[in-house]
This record gives structure tokens, sequence and C-alpha cells, in this order.
């Protein structure tokens, strides 16, 4: 994929509005906080209460332990400003936890690079920027309490080829941990929830005056089950989950997260949400989850309350492998 310069600063109000902050503060690694999962993006984001499936690695890891069996996942999205690609592994262990590991790829595309001082259009070289999060994740029910936690490698990588006299390469490396809690109440459709996500260095290019911190985000939640799955699954059910997710700096304001999902059994399942995120990117969702045999895909849609971002608004796709 190659991008034009106005393309190329679509790409930052992209970031930008993953990641809003006050004026006199930036936000290294904001690609942490675009959806993973269409599962997850299409309850709207409130997701910190949910589990049982790879998803959680990326919302919150205590809901790796309520998985009854290993799981084989790709997650993937497209958007105006490229595309993001995660490959995650969950395998529970007996009577000592669930162990997850995952690759997250954020792809902007190539740039062309032309020569300095209007030498030309001809492109001489590209740059290709890319965004990467390698995590390690472990997961315990500890009774009424489940916990985890998910280490994650964090690097921005601008890789350039050809000519890159006057655009050299970048990296930046950093490390993060994500913290999380879920309580089910007894024997009530009730699960709490609470996270800490994004909780590491600053992400570091040039050096060290220049390091970022990361968007570090607190995360609290709900999950009820307002009508129980029936033991035939032959009747509709109904989920409703809330979030709120507040920023540990920067002037943002706390984000109220909602989602519904129903179905029948886990043959089909409904999903609708609303993330009131402080952004552009501020909106409703809608998604699909279909489940046949040891294969399960789920599909999301998200709709932006404003068309100030981009022309095109993401389309998510997760296709899950029980093992």
């Amino acid at each position: 994929m190659r991008r034009s310069r106005s393309n190329a600063l679509l790409l930052l109000v992209a970031l930008a509005a993953a990641a809003p902050v006050a004026a006199q503060s930036v936000e290294g690694g904001a690609f942490l906080l675009l959806p993973v999962g269409a599962r997850s993006t299409a309850l709207g984001q409130a997701s910190s209460a949910d589990g049982g499936t790879t998803e959680a690695v990326y919302w919150n890891p205590a809901g790796l332990a309520g998985m009854r069996h290993g799981e084989a996942a790709i997650h993937h999205y497209a958007a105006f400003f490229g595309s993001g690609d995660a490959l995650v592994l969950a395998v529970p262990v007996p009577a000592i936890g669930t162990f997850a590991f995952g690759a997250y790829i954020v792809n902007y595309g190539d740039l062309e690079v032309t020569p300095p001082g209007g030498g030309g259009t001809v492109p001489i070289g590209r740059l290709s920027p890319r965004n990467i999060a390698l995590s390690a994740s472990f997961a315990t029910d500890l009774g009424v309490l489940s916990a985890g936690i998910t280490y994650k490698l964090v690097q921005f990588r601008a890789d350039c080829s050809g000519d890159c006299t006057n655009v050299p390469s970048a990296v930046g490396t950093t490390h993060a941990v994500d913290i999380g809690v879920q309580a089910a109440l007894f024997s009530s459709p009730v699960v709490l929830a609470a996270t800490v996500r994004n909780l590491g260095f600053p992400l570091q290019v040039n050096n060290r005056a220049q390091a970022d911190p990361l968007p570090t985000r607190v995360v609290v939640g709900v999950k009820w089950q307002v009508v129980r799955p029936a033991l035939a699954g032959e009747a509709l059910d109904l989920t409703i989950l809330a979030d709120l997710e507040t920023a540990v700096q920067g002037d943002i304001q706390p984000a109220p997260l909602i989602g519904l999902e129903s179905g029948v059994g886990d043959v089909v399942r409904l999903r609708a949400g609303y993330a009131f995120v402080d952004a552009e990117a501020r909106g409703p969702s809608l998604g699909l989850g279909v489940h046949v045999g040891r294969v399960g895909v789920d599909l999301a849609r998200t709709f932006y309350a404003t068309d100030a971002i981009g022309e095109k608004e993401p389309v998510h796709i997760s296709v899950r492998l029980a093992l």
C-alpha cells in the first residue's frame, strides 16, 4: 500500500483520534488504544468484565482464566490509516491457569520518498512505518476472583529502503504490562472487573528528551446476564456490559463504554455498542458472531459520530479455532 503526503497527514490525525491528550501532553504508542478483536469492538469496547476468548489479552488478562479450552485466533481490522493484525494462542493448563502469547502489528502502509528541494517527483525510496506489540499473558482462577497479567514489548519502527539519506530509519522500543481482576458475585449473573492497561516506560524514538509516556488507562466494568442462557440453548439470552475508562495523565474525560449481546446458544450472536470516547472516533458499533464446530467467526463495524477523521470506517474480523 502506497500513500501520498496528504494520506500521511491523515495518519497523524488517526493516531490523535486513538489517543486524545491535552495540548501540553503527548502519549507514545497510541496504537495500543486501537480496539483489537471483532467481538470486543462490536460491544463498544466494553470488555473488561468479559472473557473466555483470546481477545482478553488486549482488554483484561483476567478474562483468560475463564477459557475452557485452548484457542488460536487471528484478529484483523482495516481502517483508513492502515490495517492491524493480531495472532494469539491461548492454552489453559488444569489446576494452574491459562497461558497466552500474542503478536500484534499495525501497518500504516508505505510512504514514497522523493528527492529533497523539489528535485523531482520520481520516488527514490520507501518509508514503512509500523507498530509492533509482542505479548505474554497468564491468568488464573482464585475462586470468586480471577486475576491476570500481560507483559508487552512495544515497538515503533520506520524502516526506509532505497535512497534514505534525508529520511533515516527510526526504532523505538519500550515495555509495559496490563494487570486485571474479575470477580463473580457468587451465584448472581453479575461480574465485576478492574484493569490497568499499558503501564510501563515511556516510548523513546530519538532521545530521552523526546520520550513520550504510554497511554495508561484504568478501567472498571460490569457484566450482567439479564436473561441467562437456557440449558437447552433454544431461547434468547441477553447480556449487558458497561465500562468506565479513565486516563492516568492528560486532560481526558472519563469514557463510558456500553455493549449488548444476545443470541441463541453459541451458533449465532448479535452485538451492539457505543464508545463514548473523548475523541473523533466515538460512535456506535454493530457485530455478528457465528460458531460452527471448532471454528468461530466474529465481524464488527464501527461508525464514527463525525466524518472528520477519514473516509473509511474500521471493519474488524476475528477467526477463532478451538484446540
